[in-house]
């Protein structure tokens, strides 16, 4: 599918509620889990994509905007959030996400993109060169990754609890994401 910036929009819009019709009121044995050391639980997720919303989406497609690819984007650090979010509950990450998501949103909205906008070009500090559709295209996917991850990590609690049906799950044959 061709990148479409009302489709992306409508996908960003509603991650939050879908975070939070998942996540909101769960016991910590499913929002706490994990895959292993060094993997995250769906709690670190929701603390990543706040910090996205801060430090990414918006702060890079003004980068693109503004610069083009005469400025790289600043680099991201994808654990950023993690150790600051500790010593909160996950409900109030799930707030500060939905009111985080909406700001960017409304930033967006009001950067008033014209097809031509969406073609100019950025430099990213490792891909390189990348377009403002490619990026927004790109923030819509990290959400649906970030939603597959947090329903493997979750199955992945009942890993052993199924028994013999796990062969019959492929959330519990996925290797995750990214390479």
């Amino acid at each position: 599918m061709e990148h479409n910036l009302d489709q992306t929009l409508a996908l960003l819009t509603r991650t939050p509620d879908v975070l939070a019709a998942l996540l909101r009121g769960m016991p910590t044995s499913w929002t706490l889990g994990n895959e292993g050391q060094g993997s995250w639980s769906p709690f670190d997720v929701v603390a990543h994509l706040i910090h996205a919303e801060h430090d990414n989406w918006i702060p890079r497609a003004r980068c693109i905007l503004d610069h083009g690819e005469d400025q790289a984007f600043a680099p991201f650090d994808r654990e950023g959030n993690l150790s600051q979010s500790r010593d909160k509950t996950l409900d109030q990450l799930l707030s500060a996400f939905a009111q985080a998501r909406a700001a960017s949103l409304q930033q967006l909205r009001a950067l008033n993109l014209v097809p031509a906008d969406l073609e100019k070009k950025g430099r990213h500090p490792v891909l390189g060169t990348v377009t403002l559709s490619e990026l927004l295209a790109t923030w819509a996917a990290h959400d649906l990754t970030h939603l597959h991850q947090i329903s493997r990590v979750m199955a992945v609690q009942y890993g052993e609890s199924v028994g013999p049906f796990r062969k019959f799950l492929g959330v519990m044959h996925c290797a995750g994401h990214g390479a």
